[in-house]
């Protein structure tokens, strides 16, 4: 053999062992690098502690907040026609069974122990009879907190730095969901007020359900699993066509964060409260369901239109968003101002939402190699969950729908052979 055919022979495995450590290096010292210190005391929390081990969130929660439509113009009267009403409209029946009162519900300072207080005037039965009263009908109450110095309203205290007493409080009124807020803190990284007020909660013993709203400020979806049963991936919502498509969007981008146990939030429905057509609350309805988003209605469900509740009551969505599959669809085709959500659902189904954000009608096309389908052997039925009708005709390969503007078209798809 040459001394060229010997080098050879010894360079080129050489040469290859090089490339591969080169290859393999940036990620070994990514992998090896240290979180920053905001992240360490979440890294360090128990696998096998952590919230979805309460197990009060296999489903995204369904339910109802005070908030979008009353704000602070609260009090026990109308929290308990609203638990009446969950009920006496069949809405309770189909899984909405929280009843969450947000800020404005407590006194402005606590009292002489320390402990936090309902408002005497607009509460004067305190949280603990309300919570009997709700539980009485069969239904669970939720309450509002914040991580800094005072409420978002500036009206109640906050819970910084005390959170294991309030958390107790919670407890033993028997509160089963907890909105934990962000507003007047002290700057203090969120990862770590949010995970004061997760262990205060696990040492309670009580499952209660911890929504962190953290306004998406340091991305909790990357790190809120640990802590939160959902978390919001975005700042507030309010009842427009152009407020509710920006949430939609900044929500999607978390989608794989997902999971039977903890959710993203993108905020709560607006749905009856009259800032959108009805077309417009069908797209919103729908984006959040294939979501997996928590379904809390926003509205005063004690004098819902019919077009309301047939929105908000239509089993064949509800069922989507409650699939036991638990995965939140995603955008696979965005084409300008038509898209195309798609996601899978237990026993190989898949959703399959087109919506049309233009001014005018259009057809969209969703195709099987896009959605997780063979797209050469696999034949569907198609479901029209909205005007609860299956399609006559079969598909194979894709399917087309001509969406009206303003307006969305949903499909479940069910694989026959």
């Amino acid at each position: 053999m040459s001394t060229f055919n010997h080098t050879k022979s010894f360079l080129l495995p050489s040469l290859l062992l090089l490339c591969l450590f080169v290859y393999f290096l940036p990620a070994y010292i990514v992998k090896s690098k240290p979180l920053p210190p905001s992240l360490n005391d979440i890294a360090q929390e128990d696998d096998d502690d952590d919230a979805a081990a309460n197990l009060v969130a296999q489903t995204p929660p369904m339910g109802w907040n005070s908030w979008n439509h009353f704000h602070c113009q609260i009090n026990e009267t109308m929290i308990r026609e609203t638990a009446d009403a969950l009920v006496s409209s069949g809405l309770a029946q189909l899984g909405y069974k929280y009843v969450n009162i947000d800020d404005c519900w407590g006194a402005y300072d606590r009292d002489i122990k320390g402990n936090l207080v309902a408002n005497k005037s607009t509460f004067p039965s305190g949280i603990k009879s309300l919570a009997d009263y709700v539980h009485s009908k069969g239904l669970k109450l939720g309450i509002y907190a914040d991580s800094g110095y005072r409420t978002c309203s500036g009206r109640m205290p906050g819970s910084l730095g005390l959170e294991e007493q309030d958390a107790t409080t919670f407890a033993s009124w028997g509160i089963d969901y907890l909105k934990y807020d962000n507003c007047y803190n002290d700057d203090t990284r969120p990862t770590t007020r949010y995970l004061a007020m997760s262990r205060a909660l696990k040492k309670t013993k009580r499952p209660i359900f911890f929504s962190m709203c953290e306004w998406g400020d340091m991305r909790p979806a990357l790190w809120g699993s640990k802590l939160a049963n959902s978390w919001r991936t975005t700042d507030d919502i309010s009842d427009s066509w152009e407020s509710m498509l920006k949430i939609a969007d900044l929500n999607e981008v978390y989608a794989d964060y997902a999971k039977p146990g903890g959710w993203n939030d993108p905020d709560m429905l607006e749905v009856g409260n009259g800032g959108m057509k009805h077309n417009e609350y069908v797209v919103h309805f729908s984006i959040w369901a294939i979501s997996k988003a928590p379904l809390l209605l926003g509205c005063d469900i004690r004098y819902l239109s019919n077009e309301t509740m047939q929105i908000i009551s239509n089993k064949e969505v509800i069922a989507v968003n409650q699939d036991k599959l638990g995965i939140q669809a995603k955008k696979i085709r965005m084409e300008g101002e038509r898209e195309i959500w798609a996601g899978p659902l237990s026993e190989n189904k898949k959703v399959v939402l087109f919506v049309n954000r233009k001014t005018w009608g259009s057809p969209l096309t969703a195709h099987w190699d896009d959605i997780g389908f063979n797209k050469n052997s696999v034949v569907v039925e198609a479901r029209d969950v909205w005007e609860h009708r299956t399609l006559e005709r079969r598909f194979q390969g894709n399917l087309t729908a001509y969406v009206d503007p303003h307006s969305s078209k949903m499909y479940v798809l069910t694989p026959i052979f």
